[in-house]
């Protein structure tokens, strides 16, 4: 297993991502599942979150609970795939805060081109958990945690459904300290900078468009 990075092997995970993969699922399924997937990776990604001790009340007495300390965290998806996984996330942390990157991939190039950025404040506070789909390249990944960090956000994690040993290895190379949490390591990039056998393109898939 390569250092830095989860791979998310609960059954019900791999099962759901089985049926996302193919090419037969309906747009409104594949939105059903990616949420699903995004809900139930929520938890393991955010296993270590520091807690702290808070002071309650029960109808019954006086007790002690733990929280997540510090200030809310805050969920980004890099647009517009990113989408899809936020909105599963917020289902399970329903107060976190929200950022979004716009970049989209130059096809001659594949390099990121940015469009949009936009944070909450206080980072420095904050818990970053950056979402994207698909690590192909990685180059959008990069480009992403590059304009986060000059925030310095208190931790900062990067999490996909589908990676590939090349986008790991160009995001762990540029970005050691950022742990990634994936569902699957495929195989390969082709010549076109898309995963093997990956998922297709999932931002068409998501909004049921196509290139």
């Amino acid at each position: 297993m390569t250092a830095g990075v989860q791979v998310i092997g609960h059954p019900l995970v791999q099962h759901k991502l089985t049926l996302l993969r193919k090419k037969q699922t309906s747009t409104i399924e594949f939105r059903r599942l990616l949420g699903e997937l995004a809900a139930l990776m929520a938890y393991e990604v955010t296993r270590n979150l520091p807690l702290r001790e808070v002071a309650i009340e029960t109808p019954v007495a006086a007790a002690t609970g733990q929280a997540i300390d510090g200030k809310k965290v805050v969920l980004v998806a890099i647009l517009r795939a990113g989408i899809g996984l936020l909105d599963g996330m917020l289902d399970v942390v329903p107060g976190a805060r929200v950022g979004h990157v716009g970049l989209y991939r130059d096809e001659q190039t594949l390099h990121p081109v940015e469009y949009y950025f936009r944070m909450p404040r206080d980072l420095e506070a904050r818990d970053v958990i950056v979402v994207d789909p698909m690590l192909a390249t990685g180059n959008s990944a990069i480009a992403a945690l590059d304009r986060i960090k000059a925030q310095r956000p208190r931790s900062l994690r990067f999490v996909c459904l589908v990676s590939c040993p090349e986008g790991i290895a160009n995001l762990r190379a540029r970005h050691p300290d950022v742990p990634i949490f994936t569902a699957a390591i495929d195989e390969r990039l082709n010549e076109h900078g898309y995963i093997v056998p990956g998922l297709g393109d999932a931002g068409d898939r998501y909004f049921g468009t196509r290139p």
